[in-house]
């Protein structure tokens, strides 16, 4: 079956969704993007992906094409002209066409594009081993908590992983992990202590990690959000990563190191089974 995509008011094959060459978002990296996890033929803790990318648009003065309601419209409209029933929905909105120029266009209507993914998310093998991690210097620019197009750094970042035959890359800046260049970055300390940086502009606030950490309170695990160290990650009972497509997932090894006995934790698998469960009751 060929795959269904939306653009700017169409739902057309995929191999004929296009864009103009003069796009912001082509030239200029000017727009903001999000993607929502798909279970059961349903989106994912969808509202705070909602309240994400209106909160990263607001960041850059970005005019929405449609409103959130119409947005979710057409997610689930791709949803189901897919029969997508596990995977990702992906949403870019950049500030449209116009003849190149650095300063904001004064008339131009933003562009909306859209499609899906299909992918293993509920049995993933990497959740069942866990993986392996590289760490890379953070070379981003200082607003990380606009969920921004911009990424190259990050696709830099994981193809120094994958040299290594690590599946992400940790970004470490004045000696602290800041996240995952594709993920939020967590450690579970000997004593039980779950560690996360604290939101700020120096990550992007994950909406997987948001969920995250109020199912560890839920379960009476003690957080502390605040940076931590690549020494103390190698001296980690236990590490994961969370994202919307990869949910919570286990780290076993740290540039070469591994992070407990090198298997998945109890308390990573425990905070993976609630994030499945809470994704197919609230889905």
């Amino acid at each position: 079956m060929n795959r269904i995509a939306y653009v700017n008011g169409e739902f057309v094959p995929l191999q004929d969704a296009k864009i103009s060459i003069l796009d912001r978002g082509f030239l200029f990296a000017d727009g903001i993007y999000e993607v929502s996890a798909v279970i059961d033929s349903r989106l994912v803790d969808n509202v705070t992906h909602m309240q994400r990318l209106l909160r990263s648009v607001k960041e850059i003065d970005l005019p929405l094409p449609e409103t959130i309601e119409r947005i979710v419209e057409i997610q689930n409209e791709l949803i189901r002209r897919n029969r997508l029933t596990e995977g990702t929905v992906y949403i870019e909105v950049t500030r449209g066409s116009a003849e190149r120029d650095f300063v904001f266009p004064m008339v131009t209507r933003p562009t909306l594009v859209m499609f899906t993914q299909q992918r293993s998310i509920i049995d993933s093998p990497a959740a069942k081993i866990g993986i392996a991690v590289k760490s890379v210097p953070d070379i981003r620019w200082a607003r990380r908590d606009i969920k921004s197009v911009g990424l190259l750094a990050q696709v830099l970042a994981k193809q120094a992983a994958q040299a290594e035959k690590c599946q992400e890359a940790w970004m470490i800046e004045d000696g602290f992990v800041t996240e995952g260049a594709t993920s939020s970055a967590f450690i579970i300390t000997s004593d039980r202590v779950l560690v996360t940086r604290p939101n700020s502009n120096s990550i992007l606030p994950g909406c997987t990690r948001k969920a995250t950490i109020l199912f560890a309170e839920e379960q009476q695990i003690r957080i502390e959000e605040r940076p931590f160290t690549l020494v103390e990650a190698h001296a980690a009972a236990e590490a994961f990563m969370t994202s919307a497509s990869a949910f919570v997932t286990p780290i076993v090894r740290i540039d070469g190191r591994d992070v407990g006995n090198g298997k998945p934790g109890p308390l990573t698998n425990r905070l993976r089974q609630i994030y499945i469960e809470f994704s197919r009751k609230s889905a």
